[in-house]
């Protein structure tokens, strides 16, 4: 099944919030959806499409000229594990790289937090080069520490530059 990536302009809210409700396992909390659905409309979002339906989405916010975040990350369960997410991160890397940000961070549940689900997100963000920064224990809350994790963006020198 071919899948394909492309900008989304539109209806990111509706998007967002029909994939993470989708979702329980990761994004259990109504009202973390609904915060996520309202900022994603004002973010770069990137959609993977099949046979014309989103299926998947990552959404970025720039918090520096140098760095931008993987804000939200969600794939439908039957796409997952397709090679959807790598398709959205090499989507998303590119347009960073356009834009000579150099990094890319996301925000994960700890590893000290025993749940399955996000032990798979962990290993999937390790897969695509993103490496363990720090440790915030009590970021979101102390039964929930936070992971940030953060990828150097390789992007081509300016003419002229050594």
């Amino acid at each position: 099944m071919q899948h394909t990536v492309e900008l989304i302009e539109t209806n990111k809210s509706a998007i967002c919030r029909d994939i993470l409700c989708a979702l329980p396992e990761w994004f259990g909390l109504a009202d973390a959806i609904e915060d996520y659905a309202r900022n994603v409309a004002a973010l770069p979002m990137f959609g993977a499409a099949t046979d014309g339906a989103i299926v998947g989405f990552l959404a970025l916010k720039v918090h520096t000229p140098s760095a931008a975040e993987a804000y939200v990350l969600g794939i439908k369960k039957p796409w997952q594990r397709q090679g959807i997410g790598r398709q959205l991160f090499a989507a998303a890397e590119a347009w960073c790289r356009e834009r000579a940000i150099r990094f890319l961070t996301v925000k994960t549940l700890a590893a000290s937090h025993p749940d399955p689900f996000y032990a798979r997100t962990r290993a999937f963000y390790d897969s695509i080069g993103l490496l363990p920064l720090e440790v915030f224990p009590t970021f979101w809350r102390a039964a929930n520490p936070c992971l940030q994790m953060v990828k150097v963006l390789d992007w081509p020198q300016a003419p002229g530059a050594s």
